[in-house]
């Protein structure tokens, strides 16, 4: 069977860029939600006094949901239909926003943002299947998804300039409240502009996959998280192997039914795994580096959440510009080699970051933005080339295993390269004996604990303690970055040789005897 659409496939009209753009609505709101939050945990704390346990959870529910729903909403749009879905998270991604907006406890706001994070799971898959259906054409169905990458990058990079904004002039929970007109927006042109696709063959929701789907994820997922957080202990054990367990006995049901939650053949689609893979370990090395440049920033810096903010921005800027230059790029060289050569370019950043002892925030602001304009190809191509590997009534499926690996290679990245800092800041540490020992201790934790330590000792020994803290953290930060950039030039010569085949061409215009075929 054929599964892509020959070159001579129907352009797209100026209705279906319109719903582009109506698509872009949701993609923005969705990434805007991880990052908007960072800068509004003191007021918050402030009005609902929360535990350091609640304040941990009002942060993570919400990536954790997204996670460990996304597979399902992505298969079950394939089912009742994308659009459809699509308003239905819009619809409750609003009403969710307004019960954070106003929550009155700590225990509310966690409730609400775990609903947030589940209306989330279905923006993601949805918009993109529905962009797989919507532009036939090769060249502008790349450059549509092109543009969904950089909206995706665009809200998480003004997320924080929209957070420090909003709470100059209003309470915490207006930073909620942004949400509630896009997606009333989105409600009354979504039926308008956007068509609606289902796979009119496709069974039953299998409820019992589904649940594994989500238990899995979110077992992995909560265990790596927990790693970078409070190291390695029988919570990690635990969560691991509950995740790994229903894991394995999800494959095994997906196997054996006749129609499955996700067709486990897909992974046997060089394009999908090769894809997958490179997915992974970019942002396995992208969030594991960039966990901590906020706090090197402002702490070790001393600059104010809003001056951090301008430096990190840019380089979300340049993400986004880049991706909806990776169609022109497509046209002319092969995507093996443009994801090969992305990830040189995202190494040599990294090698930049890496010489952040010397060189300070000049350091940091020029790795940033050679990693974005590095990795920024990597994940409009890869994505395209998952989404293009599969039937269209699969692109559900499709763009719910996608968005679930960036998912896994973020929480691995932050689990394990982040326990590498801690172990390198660690053994940086290495104080004076005139530090009292509960301060050193708290101080050899974290570079805010010992930021904080700081203030409170006479001011001698309170420089010597920030001066010795600020120089581990910046050393961890390069090691760490030292890393990166070596799994980086690891994956480039992975892609060159694993991505190469018959998707594998300038432009990708190849008739239907050439396309891939799923088995």
């Amino acid at each position: 069977m054929s599964i892509d659409t020959p070159s001579a496939a129907p352009r797209a009209t100026a209705r279906e860029w319109t719903g582009l753009a109506v698509i872009m609505l949701p993609c923005i709101i969705y990434s805007m939600d991880l990052t908007v939050l960072n800068l509004a945990v003191p007021h918050l704390s402030a009005d609902l006094d929360p535990s350091a346990v609640q304040t941990l959870w009002i942060m993570d529910i919400y990536g954790f949901m997204v996670a460990g729903a996304l597979i399902t909403m992505g298969t079950l749009g394939d089912r009742i239909g994308r659009r459809k879905l699509l308003l239905i998270g819009a619809g409750t991604f609003g009403v969710t926003s307004l019960i954070a907006a106003f929550a009155p406890t700590a225990e509310l706001l966690i409730l609400a943002r775990a609903l947030l994070g589940l209306s989330a799971a279905t923006l993601a898959p949805s918009t993109l299947s529905l962009i797989r259906n919507m532009f036939l054409d090769n060249r502008q169905r790349t450059l549509a998804i092109g543009v969904w990458i950089a909206g995706f990058s665009a809200g998480g990079a003004i997320g924080p300039l929209v957070g420090g904004v909003v709470l100059e002039h209003f309470w915490w929970g207006a930073v909620f409240l942004i949400n509630v007109p896009c997606m009333l927006l989105l409600l009354v042109l979504g039926p308008i502009l956007l068509p609606e696709f289902r796979d009119e063959n496709a069974g039953k929701l299998d409820l019992i996959s589904a649940a594994q789907s989500v238990v899995a994820v979110l077992a992995i997922i909560y265990g790596l998280k927990h790693i970078a957080v409070s190291g390695f202990d029988m919570t990690v054990v635990a969560a691991l192997a509950l995740g790994l367990v229903v894991g394995t006995l999800f494959v095994r049901r997906e196997l054996r039914l006749e129609e499955p939650l996700i067709d486990m053949s897909l992974f046997r689609v060089p394009a999908v795994a090769g894809s997958l893979v490179c997915n992974m370990a970019g942002v396995f090395a992208l969030f594991g580096a960039f966990f901590f440049i906020a706090q090197y920033l402002q702490l070790a810096l001393g600059m104010s959440p809003l001056e951090a903010g301008f430096w990190i921005a840019p380089s979300g800027a340049i993400f986004a510009a880049s991706s909806l230059v990776t169609p022109w790029l497509a046209e002319r060289f092969r995507p093996s080699r443009i994801i090969a050569a992305s990830f040189v370019l995202t190494g040599f950043g990294f090698l930049i970051l890496s010489l952040v002892e010397t060189y300070g925030a000049g350091a940091v602001f020029l790795g940033l933005v050679l990693c974005s304009l590095g990795f920024s190809p990597v994940a409009t191509l890869t994505t395209d080339l998952v989404m293009t590997s599969v039937a269209p009534e699969k692109a559900g499926q499709a763009s719910g295993i996608s968005e679930t690996s960036f998912e896994f290679g973020g929480a691995t990245g932050i689990a394990l390269l982040g326990s590498i800092f801690v172990a390198v800041y660690h053994s940086m540490m290495i104080l004076p004996a005139s530090i009292p020992g509960d301060v050193a201790e708290t101080a050899r934790r974290t570079l805010d604990g010992a930021f904080t330590a700081a203030k409170n000792l006479p001011e001698e020994q309170g420089a010597v303690l920030f001066t010795t803290a600020s120089n581990a953290f910046a050393h961890a930060f390069a090691v760490t970055s030292l890393v990166s950039a070596l799994i980086s030039f690891a994956v480039a010569i992975f892609a060159a040789f694993a991505l190469r085949g018959s998707q594998d061409r300038p432009g990708r215009e190849r008739g239907p005897t050439e396309a891939g075929v799923l088995v």
